[in-house]
């Protein structure tokens, strides 16, 4: 793996993951088992797995109703060009899990719009076992990367995974000052961020997820040690307020 004291890839491919609100997603068609690539919106649950929420009428749902192999293709945007922005496609297997109550309130704060029709009988939510990653960041930065790698270690973090959407809450009505420092001064996001500011999606033992108001720019604040609990979380995010207030 070509990691070097200023590139770590498996810290660039979990932030591309955390961080992507679309990707495109690749099935193999029922007949004749083509390849079909088609753009899908995407956020992840606590470990870090892509949940994606699919309408049965779609081809790659029905795709994958028949083989579970799938490919994602995620991207760090760059607006100017293209290709200089890091993505990273990952390889692996989709289920349908509408059971999991956190994957659908992740994938909704990630994506509020789709709260109109999440409800729908023909929509599902799905998340993927991711088994390799392929990470392209540019010259020189092209690592494979196993999928249990590209995800948090979630081990003795239930405390934290219970009180995620009470402190999403908290810092949402309490501490949007705190979050658009984080942003701005630590993340270096510029511009116009909507009337609603910054907003946590979620929270997890290495970092949180934040996105502007309109949603248009979906970013990764990420934690230098991982944490497992809500006052570990709390230590945490008070510490980079203070950091990003002298900056």
């Amino acid at each position: 793996m070509n990691e070097t004291d200023d590139f770590q890839p498996i810290t660039a491919a979990r932030k591309i993951l955390r961080s992507a609100a679309t990707g495109a997603l690749a099935t193999l068609e029922v007949e004749g088992g083509a390849p079909y690539a088609s753009l899908v919106t995407v956020a992840t649950d606590f470990e870090g797995a892509p949940v994606l929420l699919l309408s049965d009428l779609a081809l790659h749902t029905r795709n994958l109703k028949a083989d579970s192999r799938v490919s994602l293709l995620l991207e760090e945007r760059n607006a100017f060009e293209p290709l200089q922005g890091a993505r990273l496609s990952l390889a692996g297997t989709i289920a349908r899990v509408d059971e999991d109550a956190r994957v659908r309130r992740r994938f909704l704060a990630r994506h509020r719009d789709a709260e109109d029709y999440a409800g729908f009988r023909d929509f599902g939510f799905y998340r993927v076992t991711v088994e390799r990653g392929h990470l392209v960041a540019g010259f020189g930065r092209i690592n494979d990367i196993a999928g249990k790698d590209l995800l948090s270690d979630v081990a003795g973090a239930d405390a934290l995974a219970a009180a995620e959407e009470d402190i999403v809450s908290h810092m949402n009505q309490d501490h949007g000052d705190a979050l658009t420092l984080y942003a701005t001064r630590l993340i270096g996001m510029k511009g116009d961020v909507g009337e609603e500011g910054w907003i946590m999606t979620g929270c997890d033992p290495d970092g949180i997820d934040l996105r502007n108001g309109d949603g248009q720019h979906n970013v990764r604040l990420a934690f230098e040690r991982s944490v497992t609990d809500a006052s570990g979380m709390r230590t945490m995010l008070v510490a980079y307020a203070k950091t990003a207030r002298h900056r």
